[in-house]
């Protein structure tokens, strides 16, 4: 499952010499429970959410400690509907159960990608990379570098 999702993150994270680091751990449903296997604090989790804002499936990576406002969501793309992916769109799009997106789009996934500022407060993004038992910590300024998201104000 996931098509080595883990492993096509690592490697792009390797050959623009990003320094990161791997943990391998049992599995974890929640943003909770994965700060907590992670050492860090709650609010560096980058919680990664498939929308379909009108026609389109966009990728949406928020702060773990914050939810989605949809309606600046809306706002944003002056669209009156938005909804989540349902699982089976999700592996459709992404190979991937939920809790295991990363939040990354191209070279990773070819899905628009956007950042809510609650992620560009912290000093490290930590995310589930392609499972539930295998998580990445990096700088939040490099992952903003490689990543390349549009970024927006769309949590509360």
């Amino acid at each position: 499952m996931g098509d080595g999702v883990y492993e096509r993150i690592r490697a792009f994270l390797l050959e623009r010499g990003v320094s990161f680091r791997e943990l391998h751990h049992g599995p974890t449903r929640t943003s909770e429970e994965s700060a907590r296997v992670r050492g860090e604090e709650l609010r560096n989790g980058g919680k990664a959410i498939l929308l379909k804002v009108d026609r389109t499936f966009r990728l949406f990576v928020l702060s773990a400690a914050r939810k989605l406002d949809s309606s600046k969501v809306k706002a944003h793309f002056g669209v009156k509907r938005l909804r989540f992916a349902t699982e089976g769109e999700l592996l459709e799009l992404t190979g991937l159960e939920p809790g295991s997106i990363p939040p990354f789009g191209p070279p990773i996934f070819d899905i628009k990608l956007f950042v809510d500022r609650s992620i560009i407060e912290n000093e490290r993004i930590a995310f589930n990379a392609g499972s539930l038992t295998d998580s990445i910590i990096m700088n939040v300024e490099d992952y903003v570098r490689l990543a390349n998201p549009v970024i927006f104000d769309f949590s509360t």
